[in-house]
Parts: structure tokens; C-alpha cells; sequence
């Protein structure tokens, strides 16, 4: 059997039908599955088709179909609202948020709606009236970075069809982070940030008291409704058993449950074993973000257009 690639990976392959079947071989294009003794792919139209591995002839790694800028903005206005800090502020196209200074993603603007880098001077007044410095998620093609201004924090957006339709299994799921959840995930970011959505539901999942993790549903403007999960945490000694990836399944499963049909993670990208982690439960990269200093960006206000 030829060498597969990692799950997650859009391939193109080939595989030896029954015997006597004519053509003698079939075709099938889309993102691997499972990689083991029954090799499982899932096409475009959502149907997967399993092959045994020994029946595998040839595999070619195939180029991700291009995400349409529409697709970006519909899956962030979502993530926004999965994590919008405690106070939220239209202007223009610009969702500007404020979650006390606590995390990055949640005192950052982020361009939504059809915006103008004119009104970067007002994002940057609204933030600094609430003691802040202004930060910018930029998002691929909804935000143009003129060369040379300084980002951070680039993070790979990664997404999945949710078509499991699992119990959440052994996990615990409350509205809001218990003592033990605090135990595991010991960043210091309060609950009424770590519990806001807008027009969405929230759960806080624990397993075996030493992985913890929120998923958030919320609904795009096109209609669709996404899960997020995020600030996973699993306990130094409790790490490479596996709790991650259910915790992660169990968390998906309960978005499910709250009528969501696909899911999203942000991960820096950097992190290599997280992207790992969610590769091996089928997400894929849908687009790139990072963060810039809207003072950086007024700083170079003549290369704005």
C-alpha cells in the first residue's frame, strides 16, 4: 500500500474494486479519515467511502479548494460572537470588543461588514477610553496589512463538518468553569468573560478531573451554526492518553446537540502538537488571522486604501 498522509490531508485516491468489476478501479477525492486497516475518505458531497488498505493502489496529495472571502466572513462574525469579551460595539463594519483587558481575542476589533481603514482612528479612541491598547483581527482578505507594519499571534483557523452524532460520553458539561475546570485551565480570565456569547449557548466541559475545555455555538449570517472549541487544557501528568481528543469529541458532540453542523478551532500557529491533535480529528486549515496595532496601522495611514 502506497505511504498515506496524515488524516485531515485532501488526497486524491485510487483504489482495486471487487474482482471482475469493470473498470477494475475507482476514484475518490477528499479529506482522509482514518488511515488503518479500512482506509476512510470523505468527498465533497459529505458521503465517505472506506477501502481496505490493501486495496489502496495509488495516493496523491491534493491542493485545499480555495475558501471564498464570504466564507471568512461568516465563519469569523460566528467565532466573534463565540467570544466577544463583556461589552460589544458596532462601528461601521468594524464588531469592536472589550473583555477587561483579558485575552487577545476578546479586546480586539475585528473587521465583519464591508469597513474602511478611515475608521480605524475611532476603534482606536474606543479602546483607549476604556484603558486598553487597540488591537486589530485581521483575518485573510477581510483586512489588507500594508508592508512592514508589525502583526503577532498568527493563528490557523481549522474547521470540520460535525456528522458523528456521538453521546458526549464521561464528560461533564456546566454553564459555567467549576473549581476543578479553574484547577486544570489555570489562566486567569474571569468568568464573565469566559462565559459571554451573543445569541449563542456556552458549555464548559471536564473529563477524568484533568482535561478541561468551552465550546461555544453560535450562528453566521448565512445561516449556518458553529461550535467552537477552545481553552483546552489537559493536566501536565495526564497529558498523550488521549483525553484531549475526546474531550474535544465530547464538546463537539454537545454543539451538536445545540443544533450546530460544523465546527472551528483557532490555533497559533506555532503550535504544532495542538494542530496535530485537531488534523487527527479531521479539521483542516479554512483561512489565517493575526493581530495588529491599530496605532501601527494609523501610522502608516498613507499606505492605507
Amino acid at each position: 500500500m502506497p505511504q498515506l498522509p496524515p488524516p485531515g490531508t485532501r488526497v486524491s485516491l485510487r483504489y482495486r474494486l471487487p474482482a471482475g468489476s469493470t473498470p477494475p478501479h475507482s476514484d475518490v477525492v477528499g479529506h482522509l479519515l482514518d488511515t488503518g486497516a479500512t482506509v476512510r475518505v470523505r468527498n465533497r458531497h459529505g458521503e465517505v467511502v472506506a477501502v481496505a488498505a490493501q486495496d489502496v493502489l495509488a495516493v496523491r496529495v491534493v491542493p485545499e479548494i480555495p475558501v471564498r472571502t464570504g466564507e471568512i466572513r461568516n465563519l469569523e462574525h460566528a467565532a466573534a460572537l463565540g467570544w466577544p469579551g463583556v461589552e460589544q460595539h458596532w462601528h461601521g463594519g468594524w464588531l469592536l470588543r472589550y473583555g477587561l483587558g483579558s485575552t487577545r481575542r476578546a479586546n480586539s476589533a475585528v473587521p465583519l461588514r464591508f469597513t474602511s481603514f478611515s475608521e480605524i482612528a475611532a476603534v482606536a479612541d474606543w479602546y483607549a477610553g476604556r484603558g486598553v491598547p487597540a488591537l486589530i483581527s485581521a483575518p485573510d482578505r477581510l483586512l489588507r496589512i500594508p508592508d512592514g507594519v508589525p502583526t503577532d499571534a498568527e493563528n490557523l483557523v481549522m474547521t470540520r463538518d460535525l456528522d458523528d452524532s456521538r453521546d458526549p460520553g464521561d464528560i461533564v458539561l456546566r454553564d459555567r468553569p467549576s473549581a476543578g475546570w479553574r484547577a486544570v485551565n489555570r489562566r486567569e480570565v474571569p468568568d464573565e468573560v469566559l462565559t459571554a456569547v451573543v445569541d449563542g449557548h456556552v458549555a464548559f466541559g471536564e473529563l477524568a478531573g484533568a482535561a478541561v475545555g468551552r465550546a461555544a455555538v453560535t450562528e453566521a449570517p448565512d445561516g449556518t451554526r458553529w461550535v467552537g472549541v477552545s481553552s483546552v487544557y489537559v493536566s501536565p501528568d495526564a497529558r498523550r492518553r488521549g483525553l484531549a481528543g475526546a474531550l474535544c469529541s465530547g464538546l463537539l458532540a454537545w454543539g451538536e446537540s445545540h443544533g450546530a453542523t460544523r465546527g472551528y478551532v483557532q490555533v497559533v500557529a506555532e503550535n504544532t502538537g495542538a494542530r496535530a491533535l485537531y488534523e487527527s480529528m479531521r479539521f483542516v486549515v479554512h483561512h489565517r488571522s493575526r493581530y495588529v496595532r491599530a496605532e501601527d496601522l494609523l501610522a502608516r495611514s498613507g499606505q492605507l486604501g
